[in-house]
């Protein structure tokens, strides 16, 4: 099952970070997945990014940077370099506790089976005890991809963004932090408690550990068949975070990004949309969106 994997892939998680420069090791090969889309004589270009990364991540290749270069925008889901302290007002609604309110909260058992987890982390218990279960099970997803050698410092988004930034580029977001955590915050207390118990099992049993692997590998060599492979383990994991992200995050997000991409290419010509992967695989993606809207899509890789 990929229910908690898939939640780092969506670029909430990524506002959370404190982007910095990337080391460039790599040679330049494929990573991810790209496509063209045209209508009327105009081209966007959709990279599927990963919200964590690694120092072989970089540079990107070629084809990729060059179309970078050369866009007029860059359009991601959220600007990871943008306004800070409206970001944190926002992770304050919808991530934090409120005073005085009568949240549903961990078991016994369960709450040892968080602190022993939070103990392997190293977070101490107190920074997370006013979060609600979603943001405190995010966290605990960070962490184990952390454990698996991926930083979120490197993250693709940040580092794209980055690069627009020094280039003067304009940055478009394609969504808000507000939509993205009110996504999150539409759960029932009991609902977040499940979504969080989800979690601290994926991570015991080592599953998580497992797919962190498996889409990390599957991005880094763009891996066209063992993405496709995930995005179909994911629309079929019938847990209760598995079926909330499929269908509120994935799904339910998928056809607003499909617009905001048609209304880029009405005012920008070969612009570049990077979105979440698992945005860009499965029968529900934003491609097959465009492509069913009449739209030219080209897979390049």
């Amino acid at each position: 099952m990929l229910r908690q994997i898939i939640v780092m892939f969506c670029s909430l998680l990524a506002l959370l970070l404190s982007p910095v420069a990337a080391h460039a090791e790599n040679s330049g090969t494929r990573h991810g997945a790209l496509f063209k889309i045209e209508q009327s004589g105009r081209s966007l270009y959709l990279f599927g990014t990963i919200h964590v990364g690694a120092a072989d991540f970089y540079p990107l290749e070629p084809q990729l940077a060059q179309l970078l270069e050369q866009a007029p925008v860059l359009a991601l889901e959220i600007d990871p370099l943008g306004d800070q302290q409206a970001l944190a007002k926002v992770v304050q609604r919808y991530g934090m506790q409120g005073r005085g309110g009568n949240a549903p909260v961990l078991s016994a058992s369960w709450r040892l089976r968080l602190e022993r987890l939070l103990r392997e982390y190293h977070i101490e218990a107190n920074s997370v005890a006013a979060m609600k279960p979603w943001l405190l099970a995010s966290v605990l997803t960070i962490s184990e991809f952390s454990n698996q050698g991926y930083s979120t410092a490197l993250a693709v988004d940040a580092y794209l963004s980055q690069q627009a930034h020094k280039r003067g580029q304009k940055v478009l977001e394609l969504e808000s932090a507000e939509s993205q955590m009110a996504l999150f915050d539409s759960m029932g207390g009991a609902q977040q408690l499940i979504f969080l118990q989800e979690a601290i099992a994926g991570i015991e049993s080592r599953e998580q550990a497992s797919q962190a692997r498996a889409i990390g590998d599957a991005w880094r060599h763009a891996d066209a068949a063992a993405l496709e492979e995930l995005a179909s383990k994911a629309e079929q994991d019938d847990s209760y975070s598995g079926r909330f992200v499929q269908k509120v995050l994935l799904e339910g997000r998928n056809p607003a990004l499909a617009d905001g991409m048609q209304r880029l290419m009405q005012q920008a010509d070969n612009a570049v949309a990077a979105v979440g992967i698992l945005h860009l695989v499965g029968q529900y993606s934003v491609p097959e969106l465009l492509r069913k809207r009449g739209l030219k899509v080209e897979r390049l890789y």
